[in-house]
């Protein structure tokens, strides 16, 4: 998190969150051998517990990786309900599935390889909760390509609302102000036009769960 949230808050998120299962403690553990970026367990545990909030009975997410927010979100969701998994590499497609099915979520899960945004147009909605995890510079791409599919009291959930790898805090901070910050890249510029984006639709409010890489929350609210 390069130190934007203390190491004490993000443990004891985690300590008070739903128990993992074995299946994702080694989806952690594969995710730290290799480096992979996934919401991680206090995230994951939040993320159930919005699905369940909302009574969510389908999701759509962009970007799916090896299934890891995926299985948290299937965890809460009732025996007819759906989550859709999106995914540009076959690899880490093949690994969700297998995850999903050890996980008993097989007849949930639906698997599409390919580019997320052009995945959803072929879906109808309402989706309860969507996760926005795809490349960055293509967030708002993704917001308004399922904004219309979201009912009331539906869910936008993105993730690297504060940082990733490839943004930066202290200029996403400055762009979302409005400052002019001419060396931001473009993933970081991406986020910020998400932020400003979903921050000011009237049918939606937003809101910063400090948890993770920042995690911007945005329920329909007409």
């Amino acid at each position: 998190m390069d130190g934007t949230l203390p190491d004490a808050i993000a443990s004891f998120a985690r300590a008070l969150g739903p128990e993992p299962d074995s299946v994702i403690a080694e989806m952690d553990e594969r995710a730290d051998d290799e480096g992979f970026p996934t919401v991680g367990p206090a995230v994951g545990g939040w993320l159930q517990m919005l699905a369940r909030l909302v009574d969510a009975r389908r999701v759509f997410e962009f970007g799916s990786g090896f299934g890891y927010s995926a299985y948290w979100f299937a965890r809460a969701l009732p025996a007819d309900g759906e989550v859709v998994l999106t995914e540009v590499d076959a690899g880490e497609l093949d690994a969700a599935r297998e995850y999903m099915a050890r996980g008993g979520f097989e007849s949930i899960a639906r698997y599409e390889l390919g580019d997320a945004i052009e995945t959803v147009e072929d879906y109808e909605g309402p989706f309860d909760v969507v996760l926005v995890d795809n490349e960055k510079h293509r967030y708002r791409e993704a917001f308004e390509a399922v904004r219309a599919k979201v009912p009331v009291g539906g869910v936008v959930v993105a993730d690297n609302a504060m940082t990733a790898g490839v943004v930066d805090f202290d200029a996403l901070r400055r762009l979302v102000a409005g400052d002019d910050v001419a060396d931001a890249n473009r993933h970081t510029r991406g986020v910020a036009d998400y932020v400003r984006r979903v921050g000011d639709d009237p049918a939606f409010e937003t809101t910063l769960l400090p948890l993770g890489e920042g995690v911007a929350v945005s329920c329909r609210t007409e």
